[in-house]
């Protein structure tokens, strides 16, 4: 993976900021949402009631963007909602814009 990744450009979808190196990323997103959106997301995915309370406890404390704000330069980080289709369909463009213009200023490494 590690070739792969130095080619730039790509997205790694992962929930944790523990598990790859830190030079492998530009940008870092974390996705937010309100507890109750949360809570019903996961009810309707069929998560148990234990798995669902860590979630929503996750969200509440933060814990996903403070290690993310903890793990990586404070400039790379970007916190986006992730509350409605329009929200997400936004992120997609906006993740989809900064990879091409990376992409640009990175083409002749």
């Amino acid at each position: 993976m590690e070739d792969m990744m130095a080619e730039g450009g790509k997205v790694v979808d992962f929930h944790t900021c523990d598990f790859f190196p830190e030079r492998w990323f530009d940008l870092v997103i974390v996705l937010r949402v309100d507890n109750t959106t949360l809570f019903d997301r996961l009810h309707k995915r069929g998560y148990s009631e234990k798995k669902v309370a860590e979630n929503v406890e996750c969200e509440i404390m933060e814990v996903v963007l403070q290690e993310a704000r903890e793990s990586y330069a404070p400039e790379i980080v970007q916190e986006l909602s992730s509350r409605t289709v329009e929200d997400m369909e936004s992120n997609i463009e906006r993740v989809l814009t900064w990879v091409q213009h990376w992409m640009v200023q990175h083409a002749d490494d």
